[in-house]
């Protein structure tokens, strides 16, 4: 029997949905302008006041936000209330090592941790349940999000963080965990090294894990069930709406529901930002219409989906959307991290590298790989190893500064990555997801 943990919520009406968005919706657009000058701003240049937004049929009149945006507004020109009523930043990285600062107050905190408590719920957990999360935590979403619903579905929650798998192996055993929340490849990771240990899915008690933060194809999800036992859900969510929580798989595992009360979804053409027709495929774009410290309104995910509208077996109402099918930018993400060539070319640039490079991303054993290969210009062409290899640490010291992970530096002679006649092939990626 399927559970829900707002059931009232979750199973509303479409005439109740779209009552609550219309509300919402004039309500925001109201604050956003009172209390931000940047918004507002955008609204007068494309000649558009709160009296024209009457209900979610308006929203195309309003102006797109993009994380470019946040990047001009940085740090705190978005910010909807006064410093002193917020309690939290999260932060993810953008696209030239300037980072996106998104602001909470503590009715925020309330409302994400809801919308983690349903896709908990929705993955089978309840409060006799131990849930162990082991996402990232600090700055990263991820942690704080799933601890936070952990903690609203009365679950025992294990903060375990990531990292050093044999004690959340231990853990998961001893502690008797039965949700696993953390990215799919770690997922995965853990799997493997059970494996190695000689351990077998039926000797932990983990029956459900919620996974997200990367892209993951069919093929991992059913490879993560089968070495650890498990039904796996999918998660999704960004730093700049709240984190995950945003949408949520159910129990029939085609698509994640989205959480329409306190999130629009609309889907445009990425080249012309026309609104498609349900059913069509284009980039998501979100209105935040609960949020206080930090409400985004048509914000450009650059994520390619489809949303459906059709009856789902859970009996939630709620407009599901399909994994992303790639993006509409450059951004790569790679375990959990947002990564763009731009900042990789920064790095380059302020070490003196000519801006020919080519990124070669991969996934072995489940986990994501980056490798960058930079060319030399004649001048520093050398066959002295050793200067070649302090180079390269030097580089790997940059690009582990900037992105906040570690990548493999190749140096190579100049003139040696193909040129291409068009458009420079700058990333090439061998994952299949």
């Amino acid at each position: 029997m399927e559970r829900y943990y707002q059931p009232e919520i979750e199973t509303a009406s479409r005439e109740q949905i779209k009552a609550w968005q219309d509300e919402r919706l004039v309500k925001q657009v109201r604050h956003v302008w009172d209390n931000v000058p940047y918004y507002r701003k955008k609204m007068e240049e494309k000649g558009v006041t709160p009296d024209d937004i009457k209900s979610t049929e308006d929203l195309p009149k309003l102006p797109f936000l993009s994380k470019a945006d946040l990047r001009d507004a940085y740090p705190y020109g978005l910010l909807a209330v006064p410093l002193k009523d917020c309690v939290r930043i999260q932060s993810t990285s953008g696209t030239t090592g300037k980072r996106v600062v998104a602001f909470y107050t503590q009715h925020d905190i309330d409302l994400w941790d809801d919308c983690c408590a349903r896709a908990i719920v929705a993955a089978g957990g309840t409060n006799e349940d131990v849930c162990q999360v082991s996402y990232g935590y600090g700055l990263f979403t991820g942690g704080p999000g799933l601890n936070g619903g952990s903690h609203k579905v009365g679950c025992l929650t294990i903060p375990t963080s990531s990292g050093n798998t044999e004690r959340q192996i231990m853990f998961i055993k001893d502690l008797s965990a039965t949700i696993l929340c953390c990215t799919p490849s770690y997922a995965a990771y853990i799997g493997e090294t059970m494996k190695e240990m000689g351990m077998t899915p039926e000797q932990i008690p983990l029956k459900a894990g919620i996974f997200g933060a990367e892209a993951w194809s069919e093929e991992m999800r059913q490879d993560i069930q089968n070495t650890l036992g498990i039904k796996a859900y999918d998660i999704y969510g960004l730093t700049e709406l709240s984190g995950p929580g945003v949408s949520f798989e159910c129990s029939a595992q085609t698509g994640m529901h989205i959480n329409e009360d306190h999130f629009i979804a609309e889907i445009i053409d990425p080249d012309t930002g026309e609104v498609l027709p349900e059913g069509c495929q284009g980039e998501l774009v979100f209105t935040s219409i609960t949020k206080q410290a930090f409400p985004l309104l048509r914000y450009r995910t650059r994520d390619i989906c489809v949303l459906t509208r059709e009856p789902c077996p859970c009996g939630r109402t709620h407009v599901k959307m399909t994994k992303p099918r790639g993006r509409s930018d450059d951004m790569l993400i790679i375990r959990g991290v947002n990564v763009f060539p731009s900042q990789i070319e920064t790095v380059l640039l302020n070490h003196g590298y000519p801006a020919n490079y080519q990124i070669i991303v991969d996934r072995v054993n489940h986990t994501d790989t980056l490798d960058v290969h930079v060319e030399m210009t004649p001048e520093m062409f050398t066959d002295n190893m050793g200067e070649i290899t302090r180079r390269q640490k030097e580089l790997v010291d940059g690009l582990r500064s900037m992105l906040g992970l570690t990548a493999k530096v190749t140096l190579v002679a100049p003139k040696s990555i193909v040129r291409s006649e068009g458009k420079a092939v700058r990333v090439i990626d061998k994952r299949k997801i």
